[in-house]
């Protein structure tokens, strides 16, 4: 399946229920919090904030450009931006000078097509690129004065209004992910075996001599060329290829020292040092986060 399939498949079979919707003001130093397990969806009003995702690399997307970057720290967010979590891992957000939020739980019904989508996703400029859903964002959490008591289909009205800004939020993100491509394409028929022959056998010990012959150039042609049509270097696409794997492997249940031992590394701890540094989380985190969105 390919990934705009698999990110079609995932927003049409999303399933969220949402929590009471409520408006909060933080004042400057405060923090919001979001527990592991608590999804939600955090649009800003006003103000600002700094979202650290300490547990894994989150996505940040600039609406707008659709410019996005996998990021593992800080990240500031401005009026009129959004957060979306699925709860995987905890969340903080805090506000240096004072920001009012409107925060959304979510309860998603995990399947095994939600684990295309990111843990953690920041949209810069969410309300210049998508002012319907975000015009829906501000109003949540704001009972009508003239209204007494629950109406018969609110209940449904609130969760379509919640899906439309979650999946409008989750949009950002796609519409970048589905310019990626994998693996690397080229019209190079000796890249391209190069290309193959690293993704058939991840777990090979790969060293630039061999690749450059499997491309039939030199050393140093190869790397210059590889470089020059990837925009990568072949050890660092090796990396990719091996931390790709290794992700599929976690995400099927299969134990850290069998998919260390299955990618060629001579210690599980050497695996576990690149996987980290690769992923920004470790990989025993990165099975238990995503087994359970798939349970």
């Amino acid at each position: 399946m390919t990934p705009s399939h698999a990110l079609e498949r995932a927003f049409s079979r999303i399933d969220v229920s949402p929590g009471h919707a409520r408006r909060q003001r933080l004042a400057a130093g405060d923090r919001l919090t979001l527990a592991r397990g608590d999804a939600a969806l955090v649009y800003l009003l006003a103000g600002e904030l700094t979202g650290r995702a300490s547990q894994r690399s989150a996505c940040a997307v600039d609406a707008p450009s659709g410019a996005a970057a996998a990021i593992a720290g800080d990240r500031t967010l401005l009026t009129g931006d959004a957060v979306v979590s699925l709860g995987c891992h905890a969340l903080t957000l805090t506000s240096q000078s004072g920001a009012e939020v409107t925060v959304v739980p979510l309860a998603l019904t995990p399947t095994s097509d939600t684990r295309a989508l990111p843990p953690v996703v920041f949209v810069s400029d969410f309300a210049r690129a998508e002012p319907a859903a975000a015009g829906l964002a501000a109003h949540l959490g704001i009972p009508a004065p003239e209204v007494k008591s629950p109406r018969g289909g609110d209940g449904t009205i609130c969760k379509l209004m919640v899906t439309t800004v979650l999946l409008s939020a989750l949009r950002a993100w796609a519409a970048t992910a589905h310019e990626q491509t994998w693996p690397p394409r080229t019209d190079d028929p000796f890249l391209a075996r190069v290309v193959s022959a690293v993704i058939d056998e991840p777990g090979r010990e790969w060293s630039i001599d061999q690749l450059a012959a499997l491309g039939a150039m030199s050393r140093s042609v190869f790397a210059a060329r590889f470089r020059q049509v990837f925009g990568t270097s072949p050890a660092s696409y090796v990396t990719e290829v091996r931390m790709r794997r290794a992700k599929d492997l976690l995400d099927a249940g299969t134990g850290v020292s069998e998919t260390s031992r299955a990618l060629g590394y001579a210690s599980d701890e050497g695996f576990r040092r690149a996987f980290r540094r690769h992923v920004g989380v470790a990989p025993s985190a990165w099975r238990a986060g995503r087994r359970e969105l798939a349970v």
